[in-house]
Protein backbone atom coordinates (compact mmCIF):
# COMPACT_ATOMS: atom_id res chain seq x y z
CA UNK A 1 0.00 0.00 0.00
CA UNK A 2 1.46 3.63 -0.78
CA UNK A 3 2.12 5.74 1.91
CA UNK A 4 1.42 9.19 2.44
CA UNK A 5 2.37 11.66 -0.16
CA UNK A 6 4.47 14.88 0.58
CA UNK A 7 3.80 18.08 -1.77
CA UNK A 8 6.74 16.99 -4.19
CA UNK A 9 5.48 13.80 -4.63
CA UNK A 10 3.28 11.77 -6.68
CA UNK A 11 1.19 8.73 -6.08
CA UNK A 12 -0.22 6.69 -9.60
CA UNK A 13 -3.46 4.59 -9.28
CA UNK A 14 -2.84 1.24 -11.62
CA UNK A 15 -5.41 -0.44 -13.89
CA UNK A 16 -5.51 -2.89 -11.44
CA UNK A 17 -6.85 -0.50 -8.40
CA UNK A 18 -3.91 -0.09 -6.52
CA UNK A 19 -1.80 2.61 -5.80
CA UNK A 20 1.89 2.92 -6.95
CA UNK A 21 3.80 5.42 -4.76
CA UNK A 22 4.50 7.90 -4.02
CA UNK A 23 7.08 8.49 -6.58
CA UNK A 24 9.15 11.55 -7.24
CA UNK A 25 9.00 13.82 -10.54
CA UNK A 26 11.66 12.24 -12.32
CA UNK A 27 10.64 8.58 -11.84
CA UNK A 28 6.55 9.80 -13.45
CA UNK A 29 8.29 11.39 -16.47
CA UNK A 30 10.13 7.75 -16.84
CA UNK A 31 6.77 6.14 -16.52
CA UNK A 32 5.21 8.40 -18.70
CA UNK A 33 8.13 7.85 -21.54
CA UNK A 34 8.08 4.32 -20.89
CA UNK A 35 3.98 4.50 -21.33
CA UNK A 36 3.58 2.72 -17.89
CA UNK A 37 1.54 6.26 -17.14
CA UNK A 38 -0.93 7.14 -19.98
CA UNK A 39 -2.85 10.33 -20.29
CA UNK A 40 -6.01 8.98 -18.71
CA UNK A 41 -3.98 7.54 -15.95
CA UNK A 42 -4.87 9.25 -12.57
CA UNK A 43 -2.35 10.69 -10.53
CA UNK A 44 -2.64 11.87 -6.79
CA UNK A 45 -0.61 15.24 -6.89
CA UNK A 46 0.90 15.69 -3.27
CA UNK A 47 1.13 20.12 -3.66
CA UNK A 48 -2.80 19.88 -4.79
CA UNK A 49 -3.75 17.40 -2.64
CA UNK A 50 -5.73 16.31 -5.41
CA UNK A 51 -6.07 13.50 -7.87
CA UNK A 52 -6.02 14.43 -11.59
CA UNK A 53 -5.95 12.79 -14.94
CA UNK A 54 -1.84 12.23 -16.19
CA UNK A 55 -2.38 14.81 -19.01
CA UNK A 56 -3.74 17.23 -17.36
CA UNK A 57 -0.69 17.53 -14.61
CA UNK A 58 1.53 20.51 -15.81
CA UNK A 59 5.01 19.22 -15.30
CA UNK A 60 3.72 16.06 -17.39
CA UNK A 61 1.31 17.90 -20.44
CA UNK A 62 4.77 18.36 -22.20
CA UNK A 63 5.20 14.81 -22.54
CA UNK A 64 1.93 14.45 -23.63
CA UNK A 65 1.63 16.81 -26.63
CA UNK A 66 5.08 16.00 -27.95
CA UNK A 67 4.00 12.44 -28.16
CA UNK A 68 3.37 11.27 -31.77
CA UNK A 69 3.62 7.24 -31.63
CA UNK A 70 1.88 6.06 -34.32
CA UNK A 71 -0.92 2.91 -33.67
CA UNK A 72 -2.25 1.10 -36.41
CA UNK A 73 -5.33 2.00 -38.53
CA UNK A 74 -8.79 0.36 -38.03
CA UNK A 75 -10.99 0.12 -41.37
CA UNK A 76 -14.51 0.76 -40.82
CA UNK A 77 -15.28 -2.90 -40.35
CA UNK A 78 -13.20 -3.38 -37.74
CA UNK A 79 -10.09 -4.77 -39.79
CA UNK A 80 -6.45 -3.92 -39.14
CA UNK A 81 -4.45 -1.69 -41.38
CA UNK A 82 -1.05 -0.42 -41.46
CA UNK A 83 0.97 -3.25 -39.57
CA UNK A 84 4.40 -4.09 -40.62
CA UNK A 85 4.73 -7.41 -42.51
CA UNK A 86 7.75 -7.98 -39.97
CA UNK A 87 5.93 -7.14 -37.28
CA UNK A 88 3.57 -10.31 -37.90
CA UNK A 89 6.04 -12.47 -38.93
CA UNK A 90 6.98 -12.17 -35.39
CA UNK A 91 4.23 -14.39 -34.70
CA UNK A 92 5.12 -18.07 -35.39
CA UNK A 93 1.58 -19.00 -36.66
CA UNK A 94 1.97 -16.82 -38.76
CA UNK A 95 5.50 -16.75 -40.21
CA UNK A 96 5.42 -18.68 -43.22
CA UNK A 97 2.69 -16.38 -45.15
CA UNK A 98 3.68 -13.69 -47.59
CA UNK A 99 2.59 -10.02 -47.76
CA UNK A 100 0.15 -10.52 -49.43
CA UNK A 101 -1.24 -13.12 -47.75
CA UNK A 102 -0.66 -11.45 -44.38
CA UNK A 103 -2.71 -8.31 -46.02
CA UNK A 104 -5.52 -10.30 -46.62
CA UNK A 105 -5.24 -12.40 -43.12
CA UNK A 106 -5.39 -8.89 -41.62
CA UNK A 107 -8.69 -7.69 -42.83
CA UNK A 108 -10.12 -10.14 -40.68
CA UNK A 109 -8.80 -9.43 -37.48
CA UNK A 110 -8.91 -6.18 -35.07
CA UNK A 111 -5.95 -4.58 -33.01
CA UNK A 112 -6.00 -4.31 -29.11
CA UNK A 113 -4.05 -2.38 -27.27
CA UNK A 114 -3.48 -3.66 -23.18
CA UNK A 115 -2.11 -1.07 -20.96
CA UNK A 116 -0.22 -2.73 -18.20
CA UNK A 117 -2.05 -4.60 -15.36
CA UNK A 118 -5.00 -4.90 -17.52
CA UNK A 119 -6.82 -8.60 -18.00
CA UNK A 120 -7.65 -9.21 -21.39
CA UNK A 121 -9.45 -12.00 -20.13
CA UNK A 122 -10.57 -13.39 -17.20
CA UNK A 123 -10.94 -16.51 -15.73
CA UNK A 124 -14.48 -18.29 -16.00
CA UNK A 125 -15.67 -16.18 -18.41
CA UNK A 126 -17.09 -17.18 -22.05
CA UNK A 127 -15.36 -15.90 -24.37
CA UNK A 128 -15.31 -16.55 -28.51
CA UNK A 129 -11.65 -14.84 -29.46
CA UNK A 130 -7.97 -15.82 -30.04
CA UNK A 131 -4.98 -13.37 -29.10
CA UNK A 132 -1.71 -12.98 -31.23
CA UNK A 133 1.13 -11.05 -29.11
CA UNK A 134 2.45 -8.10 -31.31
CA UNK A 135 4.44 -6.29 -28.60
CA UNK A 136 4.35 -6.95 -24.81
CA UNK A 137 4.20 -9.41 -22.37
CA UNK A 138 1.45 -11.03 -20.37
CA UNK A 139 1.10 -13.81 -17.57
CA UNK A 140 -1.34 -16.05 -17.42
CA UNK A 141 -2.55 -17.08 -13.56
CA UNK A 142 -5.27 -18.57 -11.96
CA UNK A 143 -6.61 -17.65 -8.39
CA UNK A 144 -7.39 -20.13 -6.03
CA UNK A 145 -8.54 -18.64 -2.59
CA UNK A 146 -7.58 -15.33 -3.69
CA UNK A 147 -4.30 -16.00 -4.10
CA UNK A 148 -2.73 -15.71 -7.53
CA UNK A 149 -0.18 -18.82 -9.02
CA UNK A 150 0.76 -18.10 -12.24
CA UNK A 151 1.21 -20.52 -14.96
CA UNK A 152 3.28 -19.35 -17.33
CA UNK A 153 4.71 -15.86 -19.11
CA UNK A 154 3.74 -15.15 -22.68
CA UNK A 155 5.82 -12.56 -24.92
CA UNK A 156 6.13 -11.35 -28.52
CA UNK A 157 5.00 -14.34 -31.02
CA UNK A 158 2.98 -16.46 -29.32
CA UNK A 159 -0.73 -16.81 -29.08
CA UNK A 160 -3.56 -17.73 -26.36
CA UNK A 161 -7.93 -18.18 -26.30
CA UNK A 162 -7.32 -20.37 -29.69
CA UNK A 163 -9.45 -22.79 -28.05
CA UNK A 164 -12.36 -20.52 -27.74
CA UNK A 165 -12.83 -19.78 -31.28
CA UNK A 166 -14.42 -23.69 -31.75
CA UNK A 167 -16.39 -23.93 -28.29
CA UNK A 168 -16.54 -20.45 -26.81
CA UNK A 169 -16.16 -22.05 -23.63
CA UNK A 170 -15.54 -20.58 -20.29
CA UNK A 171 -11.76 -18.71 -19.85
CA UNK A 172 -9.72 -21.55 -18.06
CA UNK A 173 -7.43 -18.58 -16.87
CA UNK A 174 -6.83 -14.86 -16.60
CA UNK A 175 -4.51 -13.12 -19.22
CA UNK A 176 -2.99 -10.10 -17.39
CA UNK A 177 -0.91 -7.79 -19.45
CA UNK A 178 2.54 -7.54 -17.31
CA UNK A 179 4.02 -4.18 -20.11
CA UNK A 180 1.88 -2.12 -22.15
CA UNK A 181 1.16 -4.67 -25.02
CA UNK A 182 -0.58 -4.76 -29.01
CA UNK A 183 -2.40 -8.24 -29.73
CA UNK A 184 -4.39 -8.89 -32.88
CA UNK A 185 -7.67 -10.74 -32.21
CA UNK A 186 -10.14 -13.14 -34.39
CA UNK A 187 -13.42 -13.95 -33.63
CA UNK A 188 -15.20 -16.80 -33.99
CA UNK A 189 -17.29 -16.02 -36.37
CA UNK A 190 -14.66 -13.35 -38.18
CA UNK A 191 -12.66 -17.12 -38.46
CA UNK A 192 -15.56 -19.19 -39.88
CA UNK A 193 -15.79 -15.95 -42.34
CA UNK A 194 -11.71 -16.37 -43.13
CA UNK A 195 -12.79 -19.89 -43.66
CA UNK A 196 -15.76 -19.28 -46.06
CA UNK A 197 -13.50 -16.68 -48.31
CA UNK A 198 -9.97 -17.60 -47.99
CA UNK A 199 -9.68 -21.57 -47.25
CA UNK A 200 -6.17 -21.24 -48.60
CA UNK A 201 -5.27 -18.97 -45.67
CA UNK A 202 -7.61 -20.56 -42.89
CA UNK A 203 -6.08 -24.01 -43.45
CA UNK A 204 -2.02 -23.84 -43.08
CA UNK A 205 -3.38 -21.33 -40.13
CA UNK A 206 -5.10 -24.04 -38.06
CA UNK A 207 -2.09 -26.57 -39.02
CA UNK A 208 0.07 -23.77 -37.21
CA UNK A 209 -2.20 -23.82 -34.24
CA UNK A 210 -2.20 -27.37 -34.37
CA UNK A 211 1.78 -28.04 -33.94
CA UNK A 212 1.68 -26.03 -31.40
CA UNK A 213 -1.01 -27.12 -29.37
CA UNK A 214 0.95 -30.49 -29.80
CA UNK A 215 4.32 -29.34 -28.78
CA UNK A 216 2.87 -27.89 -25.36
CA UNK A 217 0.79 -30.96 -24.91
CA UNK A 218 3.97 -32.96 -25.21
CA UNK A 219 6.05 -30.93 -23.16
CA UNK A 220 3.13 -31.36 -20.37
CA UNK A 221 3.40 -34.93 -20.71
CA UNK A 222 6.98 -34.70 -20.36
CA UNK A 223 6.78 -32.98 -17.49
CA UNK A 224 3.87 -34.98 -15.90
CA UNK A 225 6.15 -37.78 -16.55
CA UNK A 226 9.05 -36.77 -14.98
CA UNK A 227 7.35 -35.48 -11.84
CA UNK A 228 5.63 -39.28 -11.21
CA UNK A 229 9.24 -41.36 -12.08
CA UNK A 230 10.58 -38.64 -9.56
CA UNK A 231 7.73 -39.37 -7.16
CA UNK A 232 8.00 -42.83 -7.34
CA UNK A 233 11.77 -42.84 -6.84
CA UNK A 234 11.61 -40.88 -3.48
CA UNK A 235 8.68 -43.12 -2.21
Amino acid sequence: MASVATETDFIVWGLDQSPYGPVELPTLVAWVKDERVTADTWIFVGKNNAWQKAAEVPELQMFFRSRTKSTPQTSANGSVRGIDPRALRRVKILGAMTDEQLERFTQFMEVEKAPQWSVIVKQGERGDTMYLIIEGELRVRINVAGKETILTTLSVGEFFGDISLFDQGPRSADVVANTDSLLLKISSSAFAELARQAPELATPFLLAIGKTLTARIRADNKRYGDSVKFSRATE
